[in-house]
């Protein structure tokens, strides 16, 4: 039997008390600064900054980084879904940055149930644990997808409303919608020890950089698989490095302090590279950077529409029993051809932010040429004798998709 929510949070209030009790900070001690989802690939590149600023930091995650990037750090196993484990990695924490989440991309985007625990829930726990062990500041890693339901924007800025609630594209988005005006919404609040909880939300564009896995990863998966042969659409949208993305990360937490007039304190702030560029567009060095030619055919976006639609039924029938991966879903067809551009400008004007990278692939390359993924390397030759399983039921699908279509005309 589990215990419910008021004895959970009575149990995990004991729990800061007692830790703060017999381990306490003093003045002079470095600020302890926790990373929710701190062994995913945005959480440690944080880590590694704060670190580097001498701060000592706390990671929190499901699953254990294959590599510590500092042996100072500190690692704590947890469920961001279970207040209780939250509770422990929040004591004596003077800032948390709640950056785990659950959707993204891919097949995720379609596991709603896991999406609401892990995004909703999750940040509600986090904002739970602020409130009890007395932390002080919040940064929450958001989304632009916050303000965008498949209409055009040019560069939006964090006026724009957001999305009700029932007319988001994708269920991640919804929930980071959520979860940001909850977030927003405790600023200000008193908490544990007569102190004041400030938070802010960056809304991050795209994420890329070296190492990082869920874009990326996919995309050359796609090449390798011999896919990945055709583009569509022509509208341009926001991406940030990982350098930025840290960049804004750090600069966010330092302005919820006194020392900055904690100007930060209740803001959203759209963190990108701050140059707009066609999706095709972005990746093409990285294609032909790992030896594979840039897609010449252009698929109209309705096809690819229908090519999405019919993947999902697939997905939701029989995914579970073959292994089947949309090449894409609806959400994300809508993403690549509807233009959604974003302005950076209240984030320079606050924080100080400043991309030093701009659409940049070329760390990116070297990092997975530097790994074997060359299109001529040993990793992809008996991928390149045929096409796999996966890409056959993509062609299959495709086929399928012109012939209701020649039905319906």
């Amino acid at each position: 039997m589990t215990a419910s929510a008021e004895e959970e949070e009575v149990g995990s209030v004991n729990a800061c008390s007692s830790s703060n009790t017999s381990s306490p900070v003093t003045a002079s001690s470095p600020e302890v600064h926790v990373i929710t989802g701190g062994g995913g690939y945005v959480g440690l590149n944080i880590a590694r900054e704060l670190q580097a600023k001498g701060h000592r930091i706390v990671l929190f995650d499901i699953s254990k980084p294959t590599e510590m990037p500092h042996p100072d750090m500190k690692f704590v196993q947890g469920d961001i879904r279970n207040l209780s484990d939250v509770m422990r990695v929040a004591q004596d924490a003077s800032c948390i940055y709640h950056v785990a989440s659950f959707g993204m991309s891919g097949t995720e985007m379609l596991n709603n149930k896991l999406i609401e625990a892990i995004n909703v829930e999750g940040t509600k726990n986090v904002i739970k644990a602020c409130r009890q062990c007395g932390v002080e500041r919040l940064v929450y890693t958001s989304s632009v997808n916050v303000v965008f339901n498949g209409n055009p924007i040019a560069c939006g800025d964090e006026t724009l409303p957001y999305i009700p609630e029932q007319k988001h594209i994708d269920h991640y988005s919804r929930t980071k919608s959520i979860s940001e005006q909850l977030v927003l919404a405790a600023n200000g609040e008193t908490v544990a020890g007569d102190k004041t909880l400030r938070t802010v939300a960056l809304r991050s564009g795209g994420i890329y950089g070296p190492g990082e896995m869920r874009h990326t990863l996919r995309i050359i998966n796609h090449l390798r698989s011999g896919f990945l042969i055709f583009k569509f659409g022509t509208a341009k949208s926001d991406y940030v490095h990982i350098t930025n993305l840290v960049q804004a990360h750090v600069k966010a937490g330092e302005a919820l302090t006194p020392q900055n007039k904690c100007v930060a304190a209740g803001q959203a702030y759209t963190i990108t590279d701050g140059t707009p560029i066609n999706n095709f567009e972005f990746f093409k060095p990285l294609i032909e950077g790992l030896g594979y030619t840039y897609p010449k055919i252009n698929l109209l976006v309705w096809i690819m529409y229908m090519i999405a639609y019919i993947s999902e039924l697939v997905h939701y029938t029989i995914g579970g029993f073959i292994g089947f991966e949309p090449f894409l879903n609806m959400a994300e067809c809508i993403k690549v051809s509807v233009n959604h551009t974003f302005s950076i400008e209240k984030a320079r004007r606050d924080l100080g932010y400043e991309p030093t990278k701009v659409n940049d692939m070329s760390d990116s390359v070297a990092y997975w040429l530097e790994r074997g993924y060359h299109r001529d390397s040993g990793i992809n030759g008996a991928l390149h004798s045929e096409l796999t399983w996966h890409v056959k039921w993509m062609l299959g699908i495709l086929c399928a998709t012109m012939i209701m279509v020649f039905i319906v005309v």
